[in-house]
């Protein structure tokens, strides 16, 4: 399924190389029956703002979104056991899965970073698609909400993530702004466990 090697690229380092594949990433989110018409839109105008920024400006902005808190991680796991043990552990069993599918990582990647998992989805059929993103919901809304109180467009591959999985998307007008470095989103996080109705007793690798 090339669309979640779209949104896999969509969420990696806006480095040159992933800046020229914008036409083609544009072109499939404009085809993909998977996408109502405001999450095209809303990704849409997530490349437009990617293609406008300088390189720089691009590279800056993502790393001040994703790089400076836990709230904002893509790395999965990190938002359901930090740095404990049981990640490791977590992390061991993605890998296997992974492995029995013939997908491969290069040295430098961790099984559960968001861009990662899409990029393995993209060899998935979608009903296996539809199942793991359902068995991370939790922590997809945690991030969306993250990037909505952030008032950035990255929330749009999120709400489409969600949408794909037949998750009701986060509700926007619910989430309070707030333009405070990420570590105030981490505190806020931790003062109100975002997974707290989640079913983490369920099976999957990303739970």
């Amino acid at each position: 399924m090339l669309i979640f090697k779209a949104f896999s690229a969509l969420l990696s380092y806006p480095d040159a190389e992933m800046r020229q594949a914008l036409p083609e990433i544009a072109e499939l989110m404009r085809t993909s029956p998977l996408l109502a018409t405001r999450e095209r839109e809303d990704l849409l105008r997530l490349l437009a703002e990617i293609d406008e920024d300088d390189l720089l400006a691009a590279e800056e902005r993502y790393v001040d979104l994703f790089d400076r808190g836990r709230a904002l991680s893509l790395h999965l796991f990190e938002h359901l056991h930090g740095d404990g043990r049981d990640r490791g552990a977590a992390m061991v069993e993605l890998k296997a899965l992974y492995a029995a599918a013939g997908f491969e990582l290069t040295a430098s990647e961790l099984p559960d970073y968001l861009p990662v998992v899409l990029e393995y989805l993209g060899q998935r059929d979608m009903a296996e698609a539809r199942e793991l993103l359902v068995d991370c919901k939790a922590i997809l809304a945690s991030i969306c909400r993250a990037l909505l109180a952030r008032q950035s467009s990255y929330a749009a591959v999120i709400q489409a993530l969600l949408a794909i999985a037949g998750e009701k998307p986060v509700d926007a007008a619910s989430v309070k702004p707030v333009r405070e470095p990420a570590e105030t989103l981490d505190r806020d996080w931790a003062e109100r466990p975002a997974f707290a109705d989640a079913d983490t007793a369920g099976g999957g690798s990303t739970t």
